[in-house]
C-alpha cells in the first residue's frame, strides 16, 4: 500500500470518526496531530493526511455543495457516514489537489468505497466523482 493511499485511510479514519461522534472536524484533526506527534515511524501517511484533512476543512462548505449538486436525490444526511467521507476526500484531490490525477483520485475514492461500504456505493461515488472531474475539465 503506498504512503498516499495509507494517507487516505489515516484521513478517512478521521473524517468518518468526526461525522460519527459529531465533533467538530479541527477537534479530531487536533487529536489525530497529538497522536501523529508520538508516532514517527508514521510520519509519511500523517503529512499528506494532514494535508487532506485541512483541504476538507478549508473548503468544506464548497466541497458539501459540490455533493448536494451532483448525487441526484441524495441529501448528505441520507448518504452512510463512509460515503459522505469518502466524497469529501475525493472532491478535495480532484477540485483542489493539482498534484493528484483525477483518475487516481477517482480510483482510491472508489477502492475505498468497494472495501468499506454498500454494494451500491462505489458505483455511486464512481459517478459523482466523475461527473465533477468532468465539470472542472470542461470549466
Amino acid at each position: 500500500m503506498s504512503a498516499r493511499t495509507k494517507a487516505r485511510k489515516r484521513a478517512l479514519d478521521v473524517l468518518y470518526g468526526a461525522d460519527l461522534r459529531q465533533i467538530p472536524l479541527n477537534q479530531a484533526l487536533a487529536t489525530e496531530a497529538e497522536r501523529a506527534a508520538s508516532e514517527p515511524q508514521r510520519e509519511a501517511s500523517w503529512l499528506y493526511a494532514r494535508e487532506i484533512l485541512d483541504g476538507v476543512i478549508d473548503n468544506g462548505d464548497e466541497i458539501d455543495e459540490l455533493i448536494e449538486t451532483y448525487s441526484q436525490g441524495w441529501t448528505l444526511e441520507r448518504m452512510p457516514v463512509v460515503d459522505r467521507a469518502i466524497l469529501r476526500i475525493g472532491i478535495w484531490e480532484v477540485v483542489f489537489n493539482d498534484e493528484v490525477p483525477d483518475g487516481v483520485a477517482i480510483s482510491e475514492a472508489v477502492e475505498a468505497a468497494t472495501v468499506l461500504s454498500t454494494d451500491d456505493s462505489a458505483g455511486f461515488i464512481n459517478g459523482l466523482l466523475a461527473k465533477i472531474a468532468q465539470t472542472k475539465s470542461a470549466g
